[in-house]
């Protein structure tokens, strides 16, 4: 990895939980691995009134929180990189405090205007601040380059997004914006591409030909804990769907770049959203089920049910669950389904694709059923990040009785190798200017445009029912009548991937 130039990173809502949790963390990991910048800042704005040490005094506690080092030599040293200025980011008068600040502390470390400008803020500031920031003339590059880091949700539906991105693009290039999303920085779903890229044996069969559908999972043990205010206005549909899963699709059903550089990549995303075959308003019903977690008991633990939390409408229709089938039309994916499920409080923690690969023509073996005999090519996101292949081998004796065994590989073997966590890696990309790792605007609006439908379908037709599943469970029953294959249905995968295919306790 290499070493980015001179630059100050600002962080707007830099008292807040993300900023604490994970951002100063990701920076800390690359100081200690020698990949911050030679001369480098980070100046942390809130409206809260502080001193840089009472500021530092807050990072130290998180870093001893939340950080994988403890050694207090380099937390310190890394704390004297840290500055605080209070900050309105409503009140276009406290920018010029902040200008004054910045121009300080880059006299002090001879660092030109090389700054970068992270939005860990609620998604009502993500208009208002850029716009503030280019009133006091900090979009423009002639003495650096300016770059802007945007926190998931990028609008609530369309035409929010569409009005965002409208009021970015008035004072902002598009190279400037970078739309974070986390899971695009997990090493396992960048290892989709050379998976897919870098070896003979998979870019063959990854079409229809040797597809039988895909699947996609994305599943929490908790549920909406004390955020139940935020996640009435958002729901599984928004929170996961429209940005982490379908930039899953998207790795999962490009093409082959022509190059490993950010347009060429982003260009095939941008492709398969806008091939992504339209559901229309009276086809959400077959095409997409919602639910709710309902009050129930596990491993002797009482838990609420959804209605039951703080925050939350007692008659609100907001889905925790949502699993949808759609299909790609192009060359490639022509015919094949794919389906997409997130849910919170269901049995474990984990992410993960299948490629689901078609049964053989003639079936000349002893099987349970047709499905047992399919193979499978699981890639597993998180946790027990690792890729697993499922094929079929003779029992051993008389006979030939085929059993399913498991051919896999865990990230955790490569002891050797560190894995950087998500911000870390995409903090990195910020400050080298690759935007590859993040969502560009016309994959955003691509990715809305494709939801809208369901989005308008559970909102406006009252006779589309929101299941209620109880806590534990792998969401409502009704999902499995997605699969069009009666003979298949969804995978329930283990917190560990070695476990694949016994009984796992819920």
């Amino acid at each position: 990895m290499n070493k980015p130039e001179n630059s100050i990173l600002v962080i707007f809502g830099a008292t807040g939980d993300l900023t604490k949790r994970k951002l100063i963390p990701g920076i800390f990991a690359l100081e200690i691995q020698n990949l911050l910048p030679d001369n480098f800042a980070i100046l942390g704005a809130s409206r809260s009134k502080k001193s840089d040490d009472e500021f530092r005094k807050l990072m130290r506690d998180s870093l001893i929180k939340y950080s994988n080092s403890a050694d207090s030599k380099k937390i310190d040293t890394f704390l004297k990189k840290i500055c605080y200025q209070s900050v309105d980011a409503k009140d276009p008068n406290d920018y010029p405090n902040l200008l004054e600040r910045l121009q300080k502390l880059r006299k002090e470390l001879s660092i030109n205007g090389n700054t970068i400008f992270y939005l860990s803020t609620p998604p009502s500031l993500y208009g208002v601040i850029p716009q503030n920031l280019s009133s006091i003339n900090l979009n423009k590059e002639d003495d650096g380059w300016k770059r802007v880091i945007i926190e998931k949700p990028f609008g609530y539906d369309l035409q929010s997004a569409e009005e965002l991105n409208k009021s970015l693009n008035k004072n902002w290039q598009e190279h400037q914006l970078y739309r974070i999303d986390h899971y695009l920085g997990k090493e396992t779903v960048q290892n989709l591409l050379v998976t897919r890229f870098s070896n003979g044996i998979f870019e063959p069969l990854w079409n229809r030909n040797y597809v039988h559908h895909v699947e996609i999972t994305s599943a929490e043990s908790i549920g909406v804990e004390k955020r139940g205010g935020y996640y009435e206005s958002s729901g599984a549909l928004r929170d996961m769907i429209q940005n982490h899963l379908l930039q899953i699709v998207g790795f999962i059903a490009m093409e082959p770049p022509s190059s490993m550089d950010s347009n060429s990549i982003r260009n095939e995303m941008v492709k398969v959203f806008q091939s992504i075959r339209p559901i229309k308003e009276d086809e959400v019903i077959n095409s997409a089920i919602r639910g709710q977690y309902l009050a129930a008991t596990i491993k002797g633990e009482k838990v609420s049910g959804y209605r039951e939390e703080e925050g939350v409408d007692p008659n609100s229709k907001t889905e925790t669950f949502a699993a949808l089938k759609f299909y790609i039309d192009n060359w490639r994916w022509g015919g094949i389904p794919f389906y997409i499920r997130t849910g919170k409080h269901l049995p474990t923690k984990v992410t993960e694709a299948v490629i689901h690969f078609k049964p053989t023509p003639h079936y000349l073996f002893v099987q349970k059923d047709i499905c047992e005999g399919c193979n499978q090519l699981v890639i597993r996101i998180q946790p027990d990040e690792g890729i697993l292949l499922k094929f079929g081998m003779k029992v051993p004796g008389a006979g030939f009785e085929v059993q399913n065994v498991n051919m896999d590989f865990h990230y955790s073997d490569l002891s050797d190798q560190r894995i950087p966590t998500a911000y870390e890696r995409l903090l990195h990309d910020c400050m080298l200017g690759d935007s590859t790792l993040y969502a560009r605007d016309d994959a955003v609006m691509a990715a809305w445009k494709f939801l809208e439908p369901v989005i308008n379908a559970w909102q406006n037709d009252p006779d589309i029912p929101v299941y209620g599943y109880p806590a534990g469970t792998w969401g409502p029953e009704n999902a499995d009548k997605l699969i069009e294959d009666p003979t298949m249905t969804w995978r329930y995968p283990c917190k560990n991937l070695s476990d694949d295919g016994v009984f796992c306790e819920l």
